[in-house]
Formats: structure tokens, sequence, C-alpha cells
């Protein structure tokens, strides 16, 4: 027994030096937007692409890219903003079989815990892009839902990318989860679909610009 409350205690030391080492690497970051979605996609795949050109997109008008520092979609993020010579963040995660960061980082955080890493992507980005992917990706996606709703954070920018791929998911929480007054009509107005790279940039400056002309308006955790 004595050795379990040991290791507890510990693992708490392990969390909080998570914590700082995020806080200090990322505090001056500046705006930044955080690009989701798999980490199985093939780099022929035109999500992988897309999200090349959205990142160096969103790099040209300097804000930073945050992405799980990962395969595929995360890649393809940190790829648009490094070959621009922007910022190109990586929050990778330790996991036994997937996730192995990609070369395309020039800040790169290593974290140990899910919870840590998710706290991170919201408190230093601006805005989300989600791409099409699986479990985690929509963990994101509805882990932002629910904080924006549940006011624990100020509303940002929620952007699905690709409507073939979530309309499915957008007719399903239409047809029964707001169907049955699980969510109100106006929690549907809570995110964007967008189809082309063109589409994402003029959502996120505007946001932005919004954010400058009222900084009261700040949507981070304060921790």
């Amino acid at each position: 027994m004595e050795d379990l409350k040991t290791s507890e205690a510990w693992r708490v030391f392990r969390i909080q030096a998570e914590l700082i080492d995020g806080i200090e690497t990322l505090h001056n970051l500046g705006p930044a937007v955080s690009i989701f979605g798999s980490a199985r996609l093939p780099d022929d795949s035109p999500y992988y692409k897309d999200a090349v050109t959205v990142a160096r997109r969103l790099s040209q008008a300097k804000f930073s890219i945050i992405s799980g520092g990962g395969p595929s979609i995360m890649e393809a993020a940190n790829k648009g903003a490094y070959q621009q010579g922007g910022h190109s963040v990586g929050l990778n995660i330790a996991l036994l079989q997937e996730q192995s960061p990609n070369n395309m980082q020039d800040i790169s955080l290593s974290f140990r815990y899910f919870f840590v890493r998710k706290l991170m992507f919201v408190k230093y980005s601006m805005g989300y892009v989600v791409f099409p992917g699986g479990f985690g990706t929509l963990d994101e996606f509805f882990e932002s839902l629910t904080l924006i709703q549940t006011k624990k954070i100020r509303h940002f920018p929620i952007i699905l990318y690709g409507t073939s791929f979530w309309s499915g998911l957008i007719a399903w929480l239409k047809a029964h989860v707001l169907e049955l007054g699980c969510i109100d009509k106006e929690d549907l107005d809570l995110f964007y679909i967008v189809d082309k790279p063109d589409e994402v940039l003029p959502i996120i400056q505007k946001h932005y610009e919004e954010l400058c002309e009222h900084p009261e308006q700040e949507h981070r955790f304060t921790i």
C-alpha cells in the first residue's frame, strides 16, 4: 500500500512537470491555430495536401501552427508552417503504437498524459481546424464544443474540413441529438464546415481582428 501511495504521489509531480514545461515553452507563442486529423491517411490523400495548404496560408498570415506532432494530417499541418519558416509546434503524445514525432517541428513537446496535452491545445489556440480523423480527432472536436457550450472558454472558431466526411455526423446530431432535446439548435452554430483551403483563413482572421478590438474576450484558460 505504501508503494502505491508513493507511486501516485510521484505521478502528481510528473503531471506538474508536464504543465510547467508546456506553459514555459508556449507562453510567448503568439496567435496560433491547432490543426487536427488522422494519423493514418497517406501523403497522397487530398486531405493531406489540403492540410499542407491550409497551414501554409495560416503561417503566411503570421499564425503559428500547432498539431499533435505525429504522422499524416499532423505532419501535413507542421509541414505547411515549417516550410514557410513559421512556428511549427508539435504536441507529441507517448503511445504504444502509431505516434512517432514528425520532423517538421521547430517547437516540440512530449506528453505522457492526454489531459495535459489537450489543455495545451486549448490554452494556446485561437482556433481549431479539424480534418477527417478517428477517435482522437473526434475527441478534440467534441471537447472543444463542450468547453465553448458550457462557457468554460470563450467562443473561438472550430472549422470542420470536408463536407463529405462530416455530413453524416452532423445529420445524426440534427436528427437524434437535437430532436431529443439533448442540445439546442444554437449549439449547431458553434462550428463551421468548409471544403476549400481558401475558406479557412478568412474565418480565423475575422476572429483574430475581433480579439484585437476586444481583448477582454480572450478565450484561454487561466491556470
